[in-house]
């Protein structure tokens, strides 16, 4: 069965969205996680923690992850940082 959406896995990174986790306060100084980026074909990536596990027994009704998906967390502060580079659907 063939999926509506499919990830590819060749698509590159083409520019941050919104700002870094060191510029925000989310990081220390080895900037790492959390982030959003734009990919090259229009996707994007989230970097984040991986609370799979801890949320999947209380998901709320409908919503469902697939084999292959991680439920990521990051900083609300960092989607907010984001929204003037996320054009309008």
């Amino acid at each position: 069965m063939t999926r509506a959406w499919e990830a590819d896995p060749s698509a590159l990174f083409e520019r941050r969205l919104g700002k870094s986790a060191e510029e925000l306060g989310n990081s220390d100084d080895n900037n790492e996680c959390p982030d959003i980026w734009l990919l090259g074909n229009g996707d994007i990536a989230v970097i984040g923690q991986d609370l799979t596990d801890a949320y999947r027994a209380r998901l709320p009704e409908g919503v469902l992850l697939g084999a292959q998906e991680r439920l990521v967390v990051i900083p609300g502060n960092m989607l907010s940082a984001a929204k003037a580079d996320i054009p309008d659907a």
